[in-house]
């Protein structure tokens, strides 16, 4: 695929970076109360890195979204159609 007919997000340009993902992470969105444990965000990244849909590690082809930030939120599935990879964590009884 010649980089004139690829996606604008498949071109060098536009790739993200390890600090635009550190920055993005470093907000108050990703507190605690929103953030799924280490070991939780490590299953979620396995599973997305032996999906074909996951390119340069980074972006979902299905949907666009940066998972090294998405598999980090508590609330949020796999993105990618018909049920997804792995599922939101389930909110603490009483919420």
């Amino acid at each position: 695929m010649s980089t004139a007919s690829a996606c604008k997000g498949c071109r060098e340009e536009y790739k993200v970076t390890e600090a635009q993902i550190a920055r993005i992470l470093a907000s108050s969105m990703f507190n605690p109360d929103n953030t799924a444990p280490e070991e939780v965000y490590a299953e979620r990244y396995a599973i997305c890195t032996a999906c074909p849909k996951l390119q340069d590690g980074v972006t979902c082809t299905a949907c666009g979204c940066i998972i090294p930030v998405v598999a980090r939120l508590k609330a949020r599935g796999c993105p990618l159609p018909g049920g997804g990879l792995w599922q939101p964590m389930p909110a603490p009884a009483g919420v």
